[in-house]
């Protein structure tokens, strides 16, 4: 374990960040099974990674290096981001994925683009690029790069519709089926609606497990279209009012 000669590096991120990463771990579980209060644990699942971008880059621009751990297993290696980025990024992204739908991807790639170069901009002023070895550089860098790069985009799409104050156009869509999908790691669940707005084929829009479970094949719903706070417009269907 470790980098050689360059301990270090780890030092700084996995030992006197450790209690950022267990804060990070047990509120981005925390979102995921119970996301309330769903705004203030979004916010600071937000902070947190810039939080611990500027802790561990306090002591003389440590190189990126020290936000990674490498193990050997078996004679291949195991690339660890420190955990209060990559917990933070996978807790945000699978809530956000599973709380709201997007109509376009295209139409999040300059805000969620513009986030990605902000927080990269964070990460060069703390940190050194040069790593002092040649060994495992590409996949120091990737791996790292990688978990920023899901932190950005999550993050831009999530502030887009947590922080969206607009005013929805409100469409009538009938459910023409429901479905659930089982991945290893959580379960999704589907209404498939009929055609709205310019959407032109059925929809399958996920909901959750209470809303799936209320719902019969054949109701009419309401679907709320929003513009979005970065102009990325999103959607959900309406829970029934009793």
């Amino acid at each position: 374990m470790g980098f050689g000669n360059n301990v270090h590096w780890k030092d700084i991120t996995f030992h006197k960040l450790d209690w950022l990463e267990w804060i990070t771990i047990g509120l981005g579980i925390w979102f995921f099974i119970y996301p309330i209060p769903y705004k203030p644990l979004f916010v600071v699942l937000m902070i947190i990674p810039i939080v611990g971008l500027l802790l561990n880059g306090m002591r003389g621009r440590p190189s990126i290096a020290s936000l990674v751990e490498i193990t050997h297993e078996d004679g291949e290696n195991k690339y660890d981001v420190a955990d209060f980025i990559d917990f933070a990024a996978i807790a945000i992204l699978v809530r956000v994925l599973k709380d709201f739908e997007f109509e376009s991807f295209y139409s999040m790639i300059l805000p969620a683009t513009i986030g990605f170069v902000l927080v990269l901009i964070v990460l060069i002023a703390k940190h050194r690029l040069t790593v002092h070895t040649n060994k495992n550089k590409f996949w120091i860098y990737g791996s790292l790069f990688l978990n920023v790069f899901l932190y950005s985009y999550a993050g831009t799409y999530g502030i887009n519709c947590v922080f969206d104050d607009s005013a929805p156009k409100v469409y009538d869509v009938q459910v023409i089926d429901k479905h659930i999908s089982k991945g290893r790691r959580h379960t999704t669940y589907y209404l498939e609606v009929t055609p709205w707005g310019h959407h032109h084929d059925p929809e399958n829009v996920s909901v959750s497990r209470s809303q799936y479970d209320e719902t019969q094949i054949g109701e009419t719903l309401k679907l709320d279209l929003k513009e979005g706070l970065f102009d990325i417009p999103w959607y959900f269907i309406e829970r029934k009012s009793y």
